[in-house]
C-alpha cells in the first residue's frame, strides 16, 4: 500500500493502490479508466524509484537551432517597441530594408516570447521606455 500527499500524483498512486486491494489489475484499471500498459509503467516507474518517480518529468530540450540570433530578436524587440501599430510581417518588411532577414512569423515568435504579442502590450512597453529615460 503506497502512501502520498501530492495531489499530482494521487491519482497515479490510488490505481496503484485499487489494484493491489483488488488483486486483480484489469479490473482496477477498467474502474480508474486507466489502460495496463500505463499501470505497468507507474508500476515499473515505483520499483525503480519509488513513489516520487510518478511525479511527470519534462523531457522536452528547446530545440535552439530554430532559434534566430540574439541581435536580430534584439532588433526585432526594439523595432517592436519603436513601431507598436506595425503588425508582424509589417514589421519583418522594414527590418528587411535594413538588411535584418526575419520571417513574419519569427516576429511573432520573438514577440510572443517577450511578451509583445498585441498593439496593447507593444504600446506599453514603449510608454515604459519612454517614462524611464
Amino acid at each position: 500500500m503506497y502512501q502520498t500527499n501530492n495531489p499530482i500524483i494521487k491519482h497515479k498512486v490510488g490505481l496503484l493502490n485499487l489494484a493491489e486491494e483488488l488483486h486483480n489489475v484489469s479490473k482496477a484499471c477498467k474502474i480508474m479508466g486507466v489502460s495496463q500498459d500505463t499501470f505497468y509503467r507507474y508500476q515499473e516507474l515505483v520499483n525503480d524509484g519509488g513513489i516520487d518517480t510518478l511525479i511527470n518529468q519534462n523531457r522536452r530540450v528547446p530545440n535552439v537551432k530554430n532559434r534566430v540570433d540574439e541581435q536580430i530578436e534584439s532588433a526585432v524587440v526594439e523595432y517592436a517597441i519603436e513601431y507598436p501599430a506595425h503588425g508582424q510581417h509589417r514589421s519583418s518588411n522594414e527590418l528587411r530594408k535594413k538588411g535584418i532577414f526575419v520571417s513574419g512569423s519569427g516576429v511573432r515568435s520573438i514577440w510572443l516570447r517577450h511578451h509583445l504579442e498585441n498593439f496593447k502590450k507593444r504600446l506599453k512597453a514603449l510608454v515604459s521606455t519612454i517614462t524611464e529615460n
